[in-house]
């Protein structure tokens, strides 16, 4: 698209006939990140001001800047410039201009955890008979979605190019979805779960169930829900929106369902899959029950776009786990890791430590918990409930990292496990030194916690001292 293309969708001034007819090779919100030939949105957010950074942008190759009237341009005032009244929303607006220009089928997910899996594994099985764009990464917000839908346009993807698209929702506060579902409305909404992550900007779980409910309200007309039965929160949202649902579920009956399941080891999970009065066996390479109602999500989805039964299970079987959300890694000092680092939530962690607790064959099971943010006034309590679960599923050695983690040993301790099973660090680093001098041959270590607290740093200072098996 050239600048006078987009000026027209965002309604923006044309940056004038010498501008016009430059055509950007991608979008940007951030100078640290941004490439030469990039259109640079100057975002104003809480903490920062994009327009404080223009000439920065333009010092890194920006072909030009979307910018607010009104603003101070005096440094970049010869650049090509469109001028919006609030350049969230022409960047947003671009994005919905360019959804209604594709008029493809949109599947958008949603829910506390899981999204990034469900969106891989249903864009996976819809590859089987369509051309699938998805989301990349984790831009998931009313920041990221409309911007990765711009990075598909501009990586020169036309409606010929593809039959849908699989957008992953994610949200922080009440209307943030209602915002996404204009941007982009979906035809299938698939909600997976609600739990207590950011609970700190919501009064009650039943709220955020409430904010995700937004998706199934965001639905076009006559557009199908995609609810997790199983969850009691989720499977009311059959009322929200007047079109045809689609359940899942392993222990209820549900449209998808999951049985006969085997979730014991780390090489992932078996299950009998049944949809349409007929079964399949899968073998799921992504260890732990949670990502059997990932699976059963995708394939709900698949199945209802007509992907074969057969062919469900055949890809259900090349699964790879996203990046930090449950990577089996083995050093050849002869310990193991699950890496699920990437974030936490108090339903999360209790899933992994679940995983954690059936897996058999290994002499030492050792939980490296980090602090769980944006839980608001229920976040030691939320803490102290995972201890004590932790403890009641047979963990061997817990550590804690950063903040209310010390909760996490607390609780741990109420339930019983001895102090000497348990250590607290200020920091991942502090964890991982502490790591180096006391894995053993046989341990299995699962690390996990919020983003903020970098407990992906552990698993890359392990990778640095240790010896990684390739597979």
């Amino acid at each position: 698209m050239k600048l006078e293309q987009i000026a027209r969708l965002c309604g923006a001034e044309t940056p004038g006939a010498e501008f016009n007819r430059i055509e950007p090779i991608g979008f940007s919100i951030d100078t640290r990140t941004i490439s030469s030939g990039e259109l640079f949105f100057a975002i104003r957010g809480v903490k920062t001001d994009g327009h404080h950074f223009l000439a920065d942008a333009f010092a890194r190759g920006a072909c030009g800047a979307v910018v607010a009237r009104g603003a101070d341009l005096s440094v970049v005032k010869d650049k090509p410039l469109l001028v919006v009244e609030d350049t969230l929303l022409a960047l947003q607006s671009l994005a919905s201009g360019i959804i209604k220009e594709w008029g493809r089928t949109i599947v958008a997910i949603t829910g506390s955890s899981g999204k990034t899996t469900t969106k891989e594994l249903t864009a996976h099985l819809l590859s089987a008979n369509f051309t699938v764009l998805k989301t990349t990464g984790n831009l998931n917000n009313f920041y990221g979605l409309p911007l990765s839908i711009l990075q598909m346009a501009s990586s020169g993807c036309s409606p010929e190019d593809f039959d849908c698209a699989v957008l992953e929702m994610g949200m922080s506060a009440p209307g943030e979805i209602r915002r996404m579902c204009q941007i982009a409305p979906p035809q299938i909404a698939v909600v997976t779960n609600v739990g207590a992550a950011h609970l700190e900007f919501f009064k009650s779980v039943e709220a955020i169930a409430d904010a995700k409910a937004e998706l199934v309200e965001g639905l076009k007309p006559g557009g199908l829900a995609v609810l997790n039965a199983d969850d009691p929160l989720v499977y009311r949202m059959r009322s929200r929106h007047s079109g045809p649902n689609l359940t899942f579920a392993v222990e209820r009956e549900a449209d998808v369902r999951a049985s006969e399941i085997d979730a014991s080891g780390l090489t992932g999970t078996s299950f009998k899959l049944r949809t349409r009065q007929r079964e399949v066996l899968v073998r799921l390479p992504l260890p732990g029950r949670h990502n059997i109602y990932n699976a059963l999500a995708a394939a709900a989805v698949a199945d209802h776009l007509g992907v074969e039964l057969e062919v469900i299970a055949g890809l259900l079987a090349e699964a790879k786990p996203a990046k930090m959300r449950g990577q089996i890694i083995t050093f050849s000092q002869g310990f193991t890791v699950i890496d699920d680092s990437y974030n936490s939530n108090p339903g999360a962690l209790r899933e992994m430590l679940g995983t954690l607790s059936r897996t058999s064959g290994y002499s030492r099971r050792i939980a490296v918990l980090g602090e769980m943010l944006e839980l608001g006034a229920a976040a030691p309590d939320l803490h102290r409930s995972c201890g004590r679960y932790a403890a009641q599923t047979g963990v061997d050695l817990l550590l804690g990292v950063r903040g209310l983690a010390r909760e996490i040993l607390s609780g741990a301790g109420e339930a019983g496990l001895p102090q000497m099973a348990m250590q607290f660090f200020e920091t991942a680093e502090e964890a991982a030194l502490w790591l180096f001098d006391n894995l053993r041959q046989g341990d299995l270590v699962l690390i996990k916690g919020s983003r903020g607290v970098r407990m992906d740093l552990i698993v890359a200072k392990l990778k640095e001292r240790f010896t990684e098996v390739p597979g």
